[in-house]
């Protein structure tokens, strides 16, 4: 008889881990197959996460997989899923460089990629003093004089959430501001300055961000930027698997589209962590794949009834 995985979660970020470790206390075979590269591991650390609060994400990821190693139904794989199709009595995984692998059920964990800004310094500083997340790297900001890069709803929300954190908050609109007058107002009223200069690099002292940088070389002394970015798929796998994805956010624009019991639209796929969040955080991404392999699990009584 074929061997065949109980599950086969694609990601092992905070999702596919906490997923793997509940499978494998349920005593269901899985495998998860890591590509690696997760999205926060440029992170200084974890923000607001209970017992790992400020850790390295890539600490917290091999403390996860050593977990992992005490539950013998539970495998890891290094490398990449290249793609999967459904066959009689679950999917055919393929997976780079290895033989396909057949499963009954698949979680989608692998997380996803954020479009940032094609501006010259900004790489080198992701993560630290210019972010995506006040939850996750305000406290570190605070007090210091920080600046938005967004327009519109969204910059006057991120402006006016980052101001929880500092009281000398500037909104770079990086171009002819898209504000409403009662928008302009209420940026006023909160202390935040707008900047419409066109946004052209940002300068870095000690490997901290010190500078933001006009197309007319004029500039700015900033300690901390947030950046409004989007969420895009790592890859096309959820697509050819099928599945429906949610109706495009500021923030996501291909979150799969899951029920409350983290099912996709096509029986035997799952999903959980930012790969179908409308909030990425990695405390939530925990919960989602704790709560994902629990669905699998269900899903099995239901079939053996």
């Amino acid at each position: 008889m074929e061997d065949i995985w109980d599950c086969v979660i694609v990601g092992g970020g905070a999702a596919g881990l906490s997923a793997a470790l509940v499978l494998g206390r349920a005593r269901r075979r899985t495998l998860l197959v890591d590509a690696g590269a997760q999205s926060n591991l440029a992170a200084h650390g974890i923000g607001g996460l209970l017992g790992f609060d400020g850790v390295p994400p890539a600490q917290l990821y091999a403390q996860g997989r050593r977990e992992l190693t005490r539950y013998p139904d539970v495998a890891v794989c290094d490398g990449d899923v290249t793609g999967a199709v459904a066959v009689e009595g679950g999917f055919t995984v393929e997976l780079a460089g290895r033989s396909d692998v057949r499963t009954r059920r698949i979680l989608l964990a692998m997380g996803m990629r954020y479009d940032m800004p094609a501006l010259p310094g900004l790489a080198e500083l992701w993560g630290d003093s210019v972010f995506h997340c006040p939850f996750c790297h305000g406290w570190e900001a605070r007090d210091r004089p920080l600046a938005v890069l967004a327009d519109g709803d969204r910059g006057v929300h991120m402006a006016t959430l980052l101001s929880g954190w500092s009281d000398d908050v500037v909104l770079l609109t990086s171009g002819p501001a898209d504000l409403t007058d009662a928008q302009r107002d209420r940026l006023a009223e909160a202390g935040i300055a707008i900047d419409e200069r066109a946004v052209a690099e940002l300068v870095s002292a000690d490997g901290q961000l010190a500078q933001v940088v006009f197309a007319d070389g004029s500039g700015i002394a900033r300690s901390g930027l947030l950046i409004a970015t989007t969420l895009h798929q790592r890859s096309s796998l959820a697509a050819e698997l099928g599945v429906a994805f949610a109706a495009p956010s500021p923030v996501t624009a291909e979150a799969v589209d899951v029920d409350a019991m983290y099912r996709t639209t096509v029986p035997g796929v799952f999903a959980a962590g930012d790969v179908s969040a409308r909030m990425p955080q990695v405390a939530a991404a925990i919960a989602a794949g704790s709560g994902a392999a629990a669905s699998v699990v269900a899903s099995f009584l239901e079939e053996e009834k």
